[in-house]
Formats: structure tokens, C-alpha cells, sequence
């Protein structure tokens, strides 16, 4: 690399950096399920397949390989875009990298969700977090950790059943975000984004799926299969959640990545 080219490189990862708030000595948490036969889908889903094809050294002389992968919008660590259960929500493409990007919070409800598998997040809950962290929830990627993040990939312990089908729907059992508190979030501190560590951002037990719905009518995007919360602060961090750019997607497979500050 020439040093012009070289000078023009770092000066453009430094404004990256500079931009999201990026110094060299934070940390960086990779929040995101790997994508492989053990990812968890919802019943009714076929899983993740990778199509192996060629690897090898070529006629050429040099390696290549390359596969194909095939999978639902919607499983692993992942985005549910609005229109997934709002009609004419935003696509997946369309969602702004404004929610996607911010300030984060970590609200730990995990001794709730090991008492009830079936807990719902409460509006109390988050009151307790902006008491406790002395801050507010206001325009944050909100993330909930329920715990169940460490199941993974058990599909029995992570989902409450390891059947497959229409059937084992009814016998899901994970914690989700009460749609009062989805109410309270959007109207009372307008958060970017929600996310939470298991299957979906309504409880296990749902029928009507009414925190969707009501998220989604607000165009509030959630993330779903979030990894590795316990490695957050509650404060303190960026969130950087980058779907797959499905072109009319209700949903898409979601690299997730927290940036901790720096210790002073």
C-alpha cells in the first residue's frame, strides 16, 4: 500500500471510530449466536443449512471454496423488522441505521426469569434499572437479559420443549417483554430498538403475540437470540446490530456487537 493510500485508510478508520465512539482500548462483545446445524429456530422452522461446496486447491494454483447456506428470516440471533407483524411496517431494508446504532442498556431480570420461565418484563423493571444506574432509558437500544442466553444451543432447556412442528408451539416456555412495558418504552422514553436472549420478544406461552404488535405499529424493531448479555455492564456501552439487507425481509440473520467504553 502506497503511503498516501495508507494515511487516507487510517484517517478513515479513525472518523469510524471517532463515529461510533470506538478508542482503541475498548472492548468489543460479540452478542451473536454462531449460525451452524445446532441453531435454534422456531418449531414449525427447518433449521440452518450450509451446502458445502468446492475447497481445494485449483488448476490455477491457488485455494478457493465456497458454499451456499439456506435458512428462515427468522432464527439464531436475528431481526424481527416491523412488518412481521404489522402490515406496512418497515422491511428489513428499511429500517434506519439510526435504530440499529446507540447508546445501550442492559436490564438484568435473570433471577426473575429462573423463579418463572414464563416472566414478562414489567414497566417496574426498567424504573428499578434507571433508579439503580442513576440514567434513563431515553433513546437507548434497550437489551434484556433473562438468563436463558446459557441454555443455548439445548433446545429443551432454551425453548421449554425440543419438539418440532405446529404442535410443540403450545408448549413453549421462555421469557418475554410484557406489552405494557413495550407501551411504556415507546411512549415514555422512545428507545431505537429492543432486544432480549431468548426466542422471542413476547413469552413463550403467547397466543396473540401482543408485544410484537405493539412494538411493530411504532416501527420499534426487536432482536431476538441475543448472546452473551452476562458480559455487559448495565451502562456504558454501544450497540451495533447489522441485519443481512433482505430487499421486503420481515426479518434477517443479525451480527450484534456491544462497544464498551474505555476505563478512565
Amino acid at each position: 500500500m502506497k503511503p498516501s493510500s495508507l494515511m487516507t485508510f487510517t484517517l478513515a478508520l479513525c472518523c469510524a471510530q471517532s463515529a461510533l465512539g470506538v478508542e482503541r482500548t475498548s472492548r468489543l462483545i460479540d452478542l451473536t449466536h454462531p449460525f451452524d446445524e445446532r441453531t435454534i429456530y422456531w418449531p414449525t422452522e427447518d433449521g440452518f443449512k450450509l451446502l458445502r461446496g468446492p475447497a481445494g486447491v485449483t488448476e490455477g494454483g491457488y485455494y478457493y471454496a465456497a458454499n451456499r447456506f439456506m435458512c428462515a428470516e427468522h432464527g439464531g440471533t436475528h431481526i424481527d423488522a416491523p412488518i412481521h407483524f404489522w402490515e406496512g411496517g418497515q422491511t428489513v431494508d428499511e429500517v434506519p441505521l439510526r435504530r440499529l446504532i446507540g447508546p445501550g442498556a442492559c436490564v438484568d431480570v435473570s433471577a426473575k426469569c429462573d423463579a418463572d420461565r414464563d416472566y414478562q418484563v414489567t414497566v417496574e423493571d426498567f424504573k428499578r434499572w434507571e433508579t439503580a444506574n442513576e440514567a434513563t432509558l431515553e433513546d437507548r437500544i434497550v437489551l434484556i437479559r433473562t438468563g436463558f442466553s446459557r441454555y443455548w444451543p439445548d433446545r429443551g432447556k432454551y425453548l421449554g420443549t425440543s419438539d418440532s412442528g405446529q404442535a410443540a408451539v403450545a408448549k413453549l416456555h421462555f421469557p418475554g417483554l410484557d406489552p405494557a412495558a413495550a407501551e411504556w418504552l415507546i411512549t415514555r422514553r422512545r428507545i431505537r430498538t429492543v432486544g432480549i436472549d431468548t426466542a422471542s420478544i413476547d413469552h413463550g406461552q403467547t397466543r396473540a403475540f401482543p408485544t410484537h404488535v405493539r412494538l411493530f405499529r411504532d416501527n420499534v424493531p426487536a432482536l431476538e437470540n441475543v448472546a452473551q448479555m452476562g458480559k455487559l455492564p448495565a451502562d456504558g456501552f454501544t450497540v451495533v446490530a447489522l441485519p443481512m439487507k433482505i430487499g421486503g425481509g420481515s426479518g434477517a440473520p443479525c451480527r450484534v456487537v456491544a462497544i464498551l467504553e474505555s476505563a478512565d
